[in-house]
């Protein structure tokens, strides 16, 4: 049986507040025509659907068009909430809409019932667990302890004990939305650590044949059988590195898996550039990355004057601007007391504009402004003394 395995789609997501909702309907209609060309089986969605629990009414449009499109070519799909979902709203309808084939598992308390599905070689059931907040779901499951993996683990002992019940040779895949230990991170997936450790084991789904993973947006394999998916786009720059797929999965008579990863469209590359504003702008070699979304490091050691704008006149999706002024030398590390004796205010002042631009102390204007400051508080300070 071949399975498309997809997750955290975050529909409504922007880059920079930069809507992506093209782009992922470009996706969408990419995933779609990989069903058709490839004679897709099933299509595994693992979690985050959208981006919010309250998503965006054009998100949700968006959302139904794709589940119209997945009924059309008439493949099941097998689709889990993550934690950026509302369980209860993406939930809504799910018996109607199962009858068109689209199968909702957003309720923990029907982990353990399968999507069956069949083929030459027999049945294949295919079990959703939904996000598990581990605070919320402790009472459904009879753990005492309220932590990730007590909860996947007690989610996984049932699934283990519906398969037990099934005819011999039946062969199981598992959705889960989960951080599984070994896996990498980037900085566009919410913590989970809330209720306990986050980490689980990957052991925690032994007994299935195939574990489809959803929560982390880098494709990754932490073992033959237990694989992430990662999100069919980059939703911050340190993904710029990530090569966006899904897993196309061959499920074999007794449970092998043969696996390939299908790549998704990239609307625009991401770039991380680094450099003085000079450097960013006349080097011949970041030609390449002009019509890339860019998150620009500036290290010259004083500010330059309008240096977004200067940045778009060459890379006009310049997103993010960074400064980190490089420093001449290293810096003698002393306390904070000691760094300030011997200085009057007027000095304390000058010292740090040196500091944050890396040595260049203010100029003649600016000691100017800094004095006037100065001189006016000591008058304020007088006027209240009096006062007194």
């Amino acid at each position: 049986m071949r399975f498309l395995h997809t997750s955290d789609w975050h529909l409504g997501r922007s880059l920079h507040r930069v809507s992506m909702l093209d782009a992922q309907a470009a996706f969408l209609d990419h995933l779609v025509a990989t069903v058709r060309d490839r004679d897709v089986d099933a299509v595994l969605v693992a979690g985050d659907v959208y981006d919010r629990a309250v998503p965006p009414l054009a998100a949700v449009e968006l959302f139904d068009r794709a589940l119209h499109q997945l009924a059309a070519v008439g493949v099941p799909t097998v689709m889990i909430s993550g934690n950026h979902d509302s369980a209860r709203r993406l939930g809504v309808g799910a018996g109607l809409i199962e009858r068109a084939g689209i199968h909702l598992r957003t309720d923990p308390a029907g982990c353990a019932t399968p999507v069956l599905l069949g083929d030459a070689h027999g049945q294949v059931a295919c079990y959703g667990l939904p996000y598990l907040e581990p605070a919320l779901v402790k009472d459904e499951f009879r753990t005492e302890k309220a932590g990730h993996e007590t909860v996947i683990g007690a989610a996984m002992e049932r699934v283990r004990a519906d398969l037990a019940t099934r005819d011999p040779g039946t062969r199981s895949v598992v959705l889960a939305h989960a951080f599984v230990a070994g896996g990498q991170e980037s900085d566009s997936e919410r913590d989970i650590t809330v209720g306990g450790v986050c980490a689980v084991p990957a052991g925690v789904f032994d007994g299935v044949d195939y574990a489809a993973l959803g929560h982390l947006h880098g494709c990754q394999t932490i073992t033959e059988r237990v694989r992430y998916s990662g999100s069919p786009l980059a939703y911050s720059f340190s993904e710029t590195s990530h090569r966006k797929t899904m897993w196309l999965i061959e499920l074999g008579a007794h449970g092998d898996i043969e696996a390939e990863r299908i790549d998704c469209p990239v609307p625009r590359p991401l770039a991380r550039l680094r450099g003085t504003l000079g450097e960013l702008l006349d080097d011949p070699a970041l030609a390449a990355h002009e019509q890339s979304f860019v998150e620009a490091t500036i290290t010259d050691a004083v500010r330059p004057a309008e240096p977004m704008a200067r940045l778009a006149e060459r890379f006009p999706y310049t997103l993010s601007l960074v400064f980190e002024p490089e420093r001449c030398g290293k810096e003698e590390i002393l306390s904070y007391a000691q760094r300030l004796k011997g200085r009057d205010d007027q000095q304390i002042a000058e010292d740090f504009v040196a500091h944050v631009r890396g040595g260049s102390g203010p100029d003649g204007l600016e000691r100017t402004v800094l004095r006037g400051a100065f001189d006016d508080v000591r008058v304020d300070d007088g006027v209240r003394e009096v006062a007194r």
